[in-house]
């Protein structure tokens, strides 16, 4: 995991350096957004946000947002270098470093989609991953790391799914006729899959990188916007802003 965020700690310092932001005093402030102000009112609600499990954390930064979903919050307000040299020893560091690095790269219009969805926007996007699995990977098994309900509601009528997450409240229950697993069953699941649909979020709780290696992997959502752009990692996110 250490060489993971190294190297993207590398590759953003470049970047920053590059574009001499990193140069005098600059500020970014972060809170932690409440479920309204994050997803708005999606006619649903089982979303992780709603259920005060994880929040958004938003970094600002000139004229820009980036966000990252964290079980670990607070306000912060600091110079870029200071962010940027953070050991990233915690969730609440990942996700101040990650929101960060999105604001950064939107302002610097090198990445879109770093403010999440709202409202219906959700199933909308759902809908759309799965027209878009369809064309791109065609009828494979999938494991998704992440209870996102409402893809999991979208893609279980059409692949053969298997679905793992972090919360003790969802692992057993069965959603939308998908057992929900937990992340002992990582090895076997990986095994079992064709395709690995895996959350932005593992880039923050520090589990993302034993998803990556072995199978195609397909990130979702605004968390990993930067982070996939510097990596090289494929991302879907359709409806964000």
């Amino acid at each position: 995991m250490a060489d993971i965020y190294d190297e993207l700690r590398q590759r953003a310092l470049k970047l920053l350096r590059d574009q001499d932001l990193l140069a005098g005093r600059v500020r970014i402030q972060a809170r932690g957004l409440s479920a309204q102000e994050a997803i708005g009112n999606p006619e649903a609600d089982d979303f992780p946000l709603q259920k005060g499990k994880e929040r958004l954390m938003q970094a600002d930064f000139c004229n820009a947002s980036g966000q990252a979903f964290t079980d670990r919050y607070g306000d912060y307000e600091g110079a870029l270098d200071d962010v940027f040299g953070m050991g990233l020893d915690n969730n609440y560091r990942r996700a101040l470093f990650v929101s960060s690095l999105n604001a950064v790269l939107r302002h610097l219009k090198q990445v879109d989609k770093t403010v999440h969805c709202r409202d219906e926007e959700p199933t909308l996007c759902a809908t759309d991953l799965c027209t878009y699995l369809q064309k791109r990977y065609g009828k494979v098994k999938i494991a998704q790391v992440g209870f996102q309900p409402r893809m999991i509601e979208a893609l279980a009528p059409v692949f053969a799914l298997r679905v793992m997450d972090l919360d003790q409240d969802n692992i057993d229950a069965t959603r939308f006729n998908t057992l929900i697993e937990g992340l002992e069953a990582t090895d076997e699941v990986i095994r079992w899959a064709d395709l690995l649909l895996v959350t932005g979020t593992t880039i923050v709780n520090g589990t993302i990188e034993q998803f990556l290696g072995e199978k195609p992997v397909l990130f979702y959502g605004t968390t990993i916007a930067g982070p996939a752009h510097l990596m090289g990692w494929e991302r879907f996110c359709a409806c964000a802003r």
